[in-house]
């Protein structure tokens, strides 16, 4: 669900703004009474966190994909 080969993922101002306003909307939810809509954008947090921070740093650059990609050809 998220192109992490998307140029507006690559700085970390914009990874890091979108896991807070799921965080802080997850907090609202609950303060709010409403501990469903809470767990549902909660778990869309953990979700962004893990995808922005843990699966963008350990994928290959693109350098390194197009360099393998050109020696798997020859």
């Amino acid at each position: 669900m998220i192109d992490l080969d998307h140029p507006f993922y690559k700085p970390l101002w914009a990874r890091l703004l979108i896991v807070g306003v799921c965080a802080g909307w997850a907090g609202l939810e609950f303060w709010s009474g409403a501990p469903v809509w809470g767990m549902i954008v909660g778990a869309l947090g953990i979700y962004s966190a893990y995808k922005l921070f843990y699966e963008f740093n350990r994928r290959p650059s693109a350098d390194a994909a197009q360099k393998s990609a050109q020696e798997e050809r020859q």
